[in-house]
């Protein structure tokens, strides 16, 4: 089951940003502009999860929160605004947010903090994998196999793996790799990406005639069948 999300963020390059990522990890993704656009399809559309900003034009995010929730208390608002003090986040929480990020944000944490909503309200189970061709990762267990076989991975091997996983079919940067999965800038001396590669191709693709982890020269790596 693929879940509906609803983004009201009136900033419309962040609002495209954010629906581009949503959608790679297999989201349906509505966008609107305003809070009285947003409140509207809320009303209207059938919607498993809510990101609102709160500085909107038509409705601020705090009243459509409250709105939402006094007509849908069970949909899932996650609030996403540069508002970060302490009285801002208990203002938004008040008003019935489930969740609460500053920007600027990860995307990466986004996605997981929509994972732990969509959990919580019971549309995503608990044994959570990602799947590509054969090869099956499992979040939870932190474990990995592919057909029958057991990979084991090191943390960082693991991570390298699921991040590429959740971004499959799409060509990953080393300077993206190190900054999301190393939370570090890549430096262009050092080859510690390259490595790490070089661990999974030995560990995943090997023993096995389908190789699933490819190089763009010049561009950088990519999962794909």
């Amino acid at each position: 089951m693929i879940a509906k999300i609803l983004v009201i963020e009136d900033d419309k390059r962040m609002a495209e940003l954010i629906r581009c990522e949503l959608i790679e990890n297999n989201y349906d993704v509505t966008l609107a502009y305003d809070g009285l656009e947003g409140l509207k399809l809320a009303e209207t559309c059938h919607f498993d999860l809510v990101l609102t900003d709160i500085m909107l034009p038509g409705m601020n995010g705090i009243d459509l929160c409250k709105e939402l929730k006094s007509q849908q208390g069970s949909l899932p608002v996650i609030m996403l605004t540069a508002l970060g003090t302490t009285d801002n986040k208990v203002g938004g929480f008040d008003a019935g947010a489930d969740d609460y990020m500053v920007k600027p944000f990860e995307l990466r944490e986004l996605l997981a903090r929509i994972r732990a909503q969509l959990k919580h309200s019971g549309l995503i189970k608990q044994s959570e994998t990602l799947k590509i061709a054969d090869l099956e990762l499992n979040l939870l267990t932190k474990t990995a196999k592919r057909g029958n076989v057991e990979i084991r991975l090191s943390p960082k091997e693991f991570n390298l793996l699921a991040y590429m996983m959740e971004h499959k079919g799409r060509v990953l940067s080393k300077s993206e790799i190190a900054e999301k999965v190393w939370d570090t800038h890549f430096d262009t001396g050092t080859n510690f990406i390259d490595v790490y590669i070089s661990y999974l191709r030995r560990k995943v693709d090997h023993d096995f005639e389908i190789k699933l982890i490819h190089t763009r020269p010049g561009m950088g790596f990519i999962l794909s069948v």
